[in-house]
């Protein structure tokens, strides 16, 4: 049985002039054509906008590319999920007869469209000072443990750090291929991890630096997929 949303509404410390986009706001597709989708769009966006204001302001002396990693170690489905576990979300979200079946309340991605979809509802509804305020006490504990120091090592490491964080293999680096005189190699590395596809390659004048930029690259296409 789904618990109605005004208790729900109560424990996040939210009042809604218009209740009915909150209601959206825990709509899956599966559930209706009222669904929260284009919350979703709009929150995604407000909550990277918001958590990179955040960040800006809290990590003064961080390059871009650190700033970049701490936002994508926060703002990711993994993320989300576990904060929409934290306050029972899955209890009070609408879903058709087939995700309810397969367990639906309990994926991450439905979890995290949903927080996303709320922060969507609070902008219609109260506008963008509303937003930063709700969202600053709903990443509180994560923005106060994060350190710019983790995200200053390299990116071999960054990647391996992050799989062993999310349970799963580390990456592996294959050499495709070497080319040139002894004293001016290139050497071409692809990288692979569980959680994509998608492989990369990088090139560099020796396999640790060619490592080294696959690595990156991993790095930039998991933030991209909010992976």
């Amino acid at each position: 049985m789904i618990r109605k949303p005004d208790i729900l509404c109560r424990k996040l410390g939210l009042v809604f002039n218009q209740p009915q986009l909150f209601v959206t706001a825990l709509t899956h597709r599966s559930a209706g054509a009222n669904n929260n989708e284009r919350l979703e769009f709009l929150g995604d966006a407000i909550l990277g906008f918001v958590i990179a204001q955040k960040l800006y302001d809290a990590f003064p002396a961080s390059d871009e590319g650190t700033l970049s990693r701490l936002r994508a170690s926060l703002v990711n489905e993994t993320s989300l999920a576990e904060l929409a576990r934290k306050h029972e979300l899955g209890d009070y979200l609408y879903l058709g007869s087939g995700e309810l079946k397969s367990g639906g309340f309990r994926r991450d991605s439905i979890l995290s469209d949903a927080l996303e979809g709320i922060i969507g509802a609070l902008f219609k509804d109260q506008g963008i000072a509303a937003c930063q305020e709700w969202i600053g006490h709903l990443f509180a504990e994560k923005l106060q443990a994060l350190s710019a120091d983790n995200w200053q090592k390299d990116p071999k490491t960054q990647l391996q750090e992050l799989m062993q964080a999310k349970k799963m293999d580390l990456p592996d680096y294959t050499l495709i291929d070497m080319s040139g005189l002894p004293h001016e190699q290139t050497f071409k590395v692809k990288c692979s991890v569980p959680l994509i596809a998608e492989c990369c390659v990088g090139i560099g004048v020796s396999r640790k630096k060619a490592e080294q930029s696959a690595a990156e690259m991993m790095l930039t296409k998991l933030q991209q997929a909010k992976l």
